[in-house]
């Protein structure tokens, strides 16, 4: 080491200090050391995860210098122990201390985690350097480090203290355990008007539940995800005891159905899909088992295997998480070879109706259309519709192929009924004149609308009115207390034998926030959506009035024999309670 830092200070070898400027992890691997989780001091060099971050990191900072990118933002989600806080202060400590005008500030999420940053992190990476490397110091203190002569200085706080913030520019800024702040969005928001243009901003953290930074993962926005799964970290494994203890927890993983509790199995269930999907070895695996053991069901956040594992939401979810995200992961692979197709219909309209000559998709990467399998000729197929209420939810349209019961589209998006309804009809006319099943419960003006654009191939219910005993025939899907349990029910049963049939994250996604809420009705948390589950939900329930079979002429929706589709009524008298429904 001391070699090396005779090299860095020679007055002759500026260009190595311009180098090492421009990338800090080089005095890091140099001169930095770190104590390791055995308690030793060793030589700070970078692990698999640390080194994965910062040719992230570089890469950003190249593309930004040549006008590629307009943003230094990053959001990490990581497991336990993986060493980013580490990393990222010895980071800022180097651009500290090797560069003028640098200006570092990180927060932490508890006083005690400040201290801990600058006490056991910075503060003994810096006392253990050699004093050639050691700048002119203006503050040495509990909190910060400000070398005079270069004008650099970098800080640590705790989020929600009155000073954070208080500095004239901020070159780099990092968030440690970001999702346990409270008002994390007031906190970053306070900050912007001292961050610089070019600044670097992380906000590093392991998952806590649905909240703020969920949020901020999910938007369209100029922070760029990161997510670490525990296995990116070499260390996390398990070596046997012997061949025997080897092969029988192999038996036991391949062998899961035989186990005696459904979390175990799950557990099992996972560890294949690990094995099939990631290629880990044992012992990686029997590590994550072992981890399970202590943990439980906080394992999923602690040590999370995806993104919206470490997410997954308070209370008993309805779906089978462990299959939704592993489903997920799946897709996630396909669709990086490969994407949907998205996009929108476009079209002319005669008159009043739409011309069907005229419908074309037009491929648009914000489409609300995503596309994942074309019509095949002659196929049979269902939507099912959930309109807005009220303009707070979204509205969707989930098809399936009636033979297989495989999603292959789904529209989703926010849009005026009158527009969502004519999107429904040029869905259902790529897709073979398909029947198409839309919620009624709240607007009637989608079906009203379809039918005025004479698109009669619409689900249909029996009404019997109270007043008369008379059966009349209605257009549309109405959930009730009756009703929506089945189709949930139905959907729960698709999701745990035949998940593959669903080919859309987003819906994916959906299922990870749908719980049973303290009474035991299922419903989407607090500030999430339902609208994609109910309409595949609809969508699936529908399939019975649709033919299953291969057909030879459109229109080939299912028409009870005697009743011509004109014979049904758009019109819902029956939401006054004064009569009965029954399924078709």
């Amino acid at each position: 080491m001391q070699a090396a830092v005779r090299y860095i200070v020679d007055p002759n070898n500026s260009m190595v200090r311009e180098e090492i400027s421009r990338y800090p992890e080089y005095l890091i691997e140099i001169s930095f050391v770190i104590v390791d989780k055995d308690k030793n001091t060793v030589p700070f060099f970078l692990n698999e995860v640390q080194e994965s971050f910062l040719v992230d990191i570089n890469k950003a900072k190249d593309e930004y210098r040549v006008g590629k990118r307009l943003h230094l933002k990053f959001l990490v989600l990581k497991g336990r122990q993986q060493g980013f806080t580490s990393f990222i202060t010895a980071y800022q400590l180097a651009n500290a201390i090797i560069s003028k005008n640098f200006s570092g500030f990180t927060l932490a999420d508890s006083g005690d985690n400040t201290n801990t940053i600058f006490e056991d992190k910075a503060k003994y990476i810096y006392n253990q350097l050699p004093d050639a490397l050691k700048p002119t110091e203006k503050y040495n203190n509990r909190r910060e480090f400000h070398f005079e002569k270069l004008n650099s200085r970098w800080r640590v706080n705790t989020a929600g203290n009155k000073e954070v913030g208080r500095s004239k520019t901020i070159n780099f800024f990092h968030g440690s355990e970001a999702a346990f702040w409270d008002g994390m969005r007031s906190i970053v928001a306070g900050l912007g008007q001292a961050l610089t243009k070019d600044s670097i901003q992380i906000l590093e953290t392991t998952a806590n539940g649905f909240n703020e930074y969920k949020d901020l993962w999910d938007e369209d926005n100029n922070w760029e995800n990161k997510f670490y799964a525990w296995w990116k970290t070499k260390e996390y494994r398990f070596s046997f005891v012997s061949s025997d203890d080897q092969k029988l927890f192999i038996a036991r993983t391949q062998n899961h159905k035989s186990e005696p509790t459904e979390e175990l199995r799950k557990v099992f269930e996972k560890i294949n899909h690990l094995r099939n999907v990631e290629k880990l070895d044992w012992e990686q695996l029997h590590w994550y088992f072992n981890k399970w053991k202590d943990l439980k069901e906080e394992t999923n956040q602690e040590y999370p295997c995806y993104p919206e594992e470490a997410f997954l939401a308070t209370g008993k979810n309805v779906f089978d998480k462990e299959k939704v995200t592993s489903r997920i992961a799946v897709l996630r692979k396909k669709y990086a070879l490969q994407e949907p197709i998205r996009g929108n219909f476009v079209w002319d309209v005669h008159g009043e109706q739409i011309w069907d000559n005229s419908i074309k998709f037009k491929p648009d990467p914000s489409g609300f259309i995503t596309i994942y399998k074309e019509p095949k000729a002659k196929v049979p197929y269902v939507i099912g519709g959930d309109t807005s209420e009220g303009g707070i939810d979204f509205s969707a349209g989930q098809v399936l192929d009636n033979l297989t019961g495989e999603q292959v589209a789904v529209w989703h998006g926010h849009i005026d009924t009158d527009l969502y309804a004519k999107n429904i009809y040029c869905l259902g006319k790529h897709y073979n004149n398909a029947l198409a099943a839309i919620e009624m419960n709240f607007d009637l003006h989608p079906i009203k609308e379809l039918t005025r654009l004479n698109y009669y191939w619409q689900y249909r219910r029996e009404n019997i009115d109270s007043s008369t005993n008379q059966t009349q025939n209605k257009y549309g899907f109405r959930t009730t207390s009756t009703t929506r349990p089945v189709i949930i029910s139905e959907l729960m049963a698709i999701v745990r034998d035949e998940i593959e049939l669903i080919n859309d994250i987003p819906t994916l996604q959906e299922m990870l926030t749908f719980v049973r809420n303290e009474n035991g009705k299922p419903e989407a948390i607090v500030g999430k959506h339902d609208d994609l589950i109910m309409s595949l939900a609809i969508a699936h329930k529908a399939r019975e009035q649709q033919v299953m079979n291969i057909v030879g002429a459109a229109p080939w929706a299912a028409i009870p024999e005697g009743k011509g589709n004109r014979d049904f009524d758009a019109d819902d008298d029956d939401r006054d309670g004064t009569s009965a429904e029954t399924f078709w």
